[in-house]
């Protein structure tokens, strides 16, 4: 049955774990105070989502596998990067399945997406156009026609306004029809815009940085620092150094401290009925020097440890169905 929401949230870790069909870690590298959207609609075969958010950061996603997901910007902002990829404000991404990926942006986050399962866009695309939809062996990242481009952008807009104002438009199966199809036809006259190159090289660190990710992720709750992790996945510190740049937009030393910070804040929020302090917090991950631990924390986060440590907790929207499971400490 069709059907939409719209969620909002002041909490990075809650907007993160709102989006779909994917294992999303989110860190953000500008400061101040968080907020956040997700518009979700589900069609009969496809669904539809629509996240922004009005800070800086790094998105690592896993797409879960068994879903074609295609994704693109909703508004024509600062150029993003997409593993190491500079990318037009009018690029659009053909996402490979269950593919591993890395996303950043140097301002504001505004993006769209269209996913269905494998099976389902494979059968839309060859009865509507006789094209393949299926999700390709790797990801493309593809610049469609500027005419092409905007259709999308405007017709997924004008979607996302329904379920903010008349989200019963969406829930009237016939209606929700017409709205599929005509998306599947505007998103398959984006796909044949020009493709951009996957070079050697660029594979070759987007495999370092998985590897690097991967280590983060097998010791969630531990702090790291670079000469480990550069035994770990067994690459020099110059390498390390040069992808963490082209991926993350900094060094990997500031990237793991901005790691570390965010998990410090996620155990404070989660500490409040614990006997957690500040201080235990903030030594098991790795910062000793309390003072400047607060003053960046509250840089960052535009509160102090303490707050976020005694909040009440916040309500959550149920978001788990379709899920399965700057900083400155001196010189970088």
């Amino acid at each position: 049955m069709p059907s939409s929401a719209v969620l909002t949230f002041t909490d990075p870790d809650d907007y993160a774990s709102s989006i779909r069909a994917t294992l999303l870690e989110l860190t953000l590298t500008g400061r101040g105070r968080f907020t956040g959207q997700v518009i979700r609609i589900d069609l009969h075969r496809l669904w539809m989502q629509r996240s922004c958010q009005n800070l800086p950061q790094i998105v690592h996603s896993s797409l879960v596998p068994g879903r074609a997901v295609i994704s693109f910007p909703t508004l024509a902002e600062r150029s993003q990067v997409w593993n190491g990829v500079k990318t037009l404000p009018s690029s659009l991404v053909r996402h490979s399945d269950g593919e591993h990926y890395c996303w950043r942006s140097s301002g504001p986050y505004h993006r769209g997406a269209m996913s269905a399962r494998v099976e389902d866009m494979a059968s839309l695309g060859a009865a509507m156009a006789g094209c393949d939809l299926t999700p390709p062996r790797a990801p493309l990242l593809i610049t469609p026609a500027p005419a092409a481009m905007v259709r999308l952008q405007r017709l997924h807009a004008a979607a996302g306004h329904l379920a903010e104002e008349a989200p019963e438009i969406i829930a009237n199966p016939d209606a929700a029809r017409g709205l599929e199809q005509a998306l599947i036809e505007v998103l398959i006259s984006c796909l044949d815009g020009e493709v951009r190159e996957d070079r050697a090289a660029q594979r070759q660190h987007r495999l370092i940085m998985h590897r690097f990710h991967r280590v983060l992720e097998e010791h969630l709750d531990e702090p790291h620092y670079v000469p480990e992790i550069c035994k770990l996945i067994n690459v020099s510190g110059r390498t390390l150094r040069r992808c963490c740049q082209e991926h993350l937009g900094m060094g990997p030393k500031r990237y793991l401290l901005l790691r570390r910070m965010h998990l410090a804040r996620r155990a404070l929020r989660e500490g409040g009925h614990s006997d957690a302090t500040v201080t235990e917090t903030a030594t098991r991950y790795g910062f000793w020097h309390f003072g400047r631990f607060a003053g960046a924390y509250r840089s960052l986060f535009g509160e102090i440890p303490s707050a976020t440590l005694y909040r009440p907790p916040a309500w959550r929207p149920d978001i788990s169905a379709e899920n399965p499971q700057g900083v400155d400490f001196g010189p970088h």
